[in-house]
C-alpha cells in the first residue's frame, strides 16, 4: 500500500515541474492523487487522475469538490511569477498574481475542507521571497500574503483536526525558473551556500512526509528548502546584480 495507502491527495499545478514531480513522489507512495492544472500533462501516469482547473474559478473548485467524498491532503502548489519591479508594476499583473498565489489556495481551502477528515493535511506552496524583500513585488508581496494565509488556516482548521503547513522553495530548476534572466540566475546562484539550485527531487519527499501521518503533530510551521539562501540573506546583491531587470 505504501507510506500514504488509503489517501485522497489533490495537488494544483500538477502538470508539470514541482508540482509533476509531487504527483508522481505521491502516487509512489501509495496515494490517489487527483493533480489539477490549466495546462496538460507533460507525462501522464495512468495512475493518476488528471482535472483542468483554474485555481482562480471557485465554480471549478466546487465541480471538482462535487466528484471527491473525502480528501486527505490538499497542496496548493499552483503559481506565477510576477516579476515586474517597482514602480514599474502592472495592475493586471499584480491582481493576476494575487488571484492564483493567493486566491486560488483559498478556493481551495473553502471547496474541499468540507471533505477532509481528522488527520488531513493542506500544505501551501510559498517561496523564500516571503522570508525578507525581494525585488519581484507582485510574487513578493503574494507569497507574504499566503504564508499568513497558512497561519490562519492553522489556527481555524486546528479544531478540525486538519493540518496546515507552509513548504518555501528557494531556486528550484522548474519552468517557472528557466524564465528566469540568466543575470539573475548567476547572482543567486552565487549566495547559495550549497552551491546549486534545487530540483524537484528535493522538494517531493518532503510532500509525502507532510500527507502522511508521520506529521501528525506539525502544524503552522514554515520549512524552508533553499541551500541555506536565506540564512544569511543577500537579496539586495541579487538585486544590484540584476539592475533593472527582473
Amino acid at each position: 500500500m505504501g507510506v500514504l495507502g488509503g489517501k485522497v491527495v489533490v495537488v494544483t499545478g500538477g502538470a508539470r515541474g514541482q508540482g509533476a514531480a509531487e504527483v508522481a513522489a505521491l502516487a509512489e507512495a501509495g496515494a490517489t492523487v487527483v493533480a489539477t492544472d490549466v495546462l496538460e500533462p507533460v507525462d501522464e501516469r495512468k495512475d493518476v487522475t488528471y482535472r483542468q482547473l483554474d485555481v482562480c474559478d471557485a465554480d471549478g473548485w466546487q465541480r471538482l469538490a462535487a466528484e471527491l467524498p473525502v480528501v486527505h491532503a490538499l497542496i496548493n502548489n499552483a503559481g506565477v511569477a510576477g516579476r515586474e519591479r517597482l514602480p514599474h508594476v502592472g495592475l493586471d499583473t499584480w491582481n493576476r498574481t494575487f488571484a492564483v498565489n493567493v486566491t486560488g489556495p483559498l478556493l481551495g481551502i473553502q471547496a474541499l475542507v468540507p471533505a477532509m477528515p481528522p488527520g488531513s493535511s493542506i500544505i501551501n506552496v510559498c517561496s523564500v521571497a516571503a522570508l525578507s524583500g525581494h525585488v519581484a513585488a507582485a510574487y513578493t508581496a503574494s507569497k507574504w500574503a499566503l504564508r499568513g494565509l497558512t497561519r490562519t488556516a492553522s489556527l481555524e482548521l486546528g479544531a478540525r483536526g486538519i493540518r496546515v503547513n507552509a513548504v518555501l522553495p528557494g531556486l528550484i530548476e522548474t519552468p517557472l525558473m528557466e524564465s528566469a534572466s540568466p543575470a539573475f540566475r548567476a547572482a543567486a546562484l552565487a549566495e547559495i551556500p550549497l552551491g546549486r539550485t534545487g530540483t524537484v527531487a528535493d522538494i517531493a519527499p518532503l510532500m509525502v512526509f507532510l500527507v502522511s501521518d508521520a506529521s501528525a503533530y506539525m502544524s503552522g510551521a514554515e520549512l524552508v528548502v533553499d541551500g541555506g539562501l536565506t540564512g544569511h540573506v543577500s537579496h539586495k546583491g541579487i538585486a544590484d546584480a540584476i539592475g533593472g531587470r527582473a
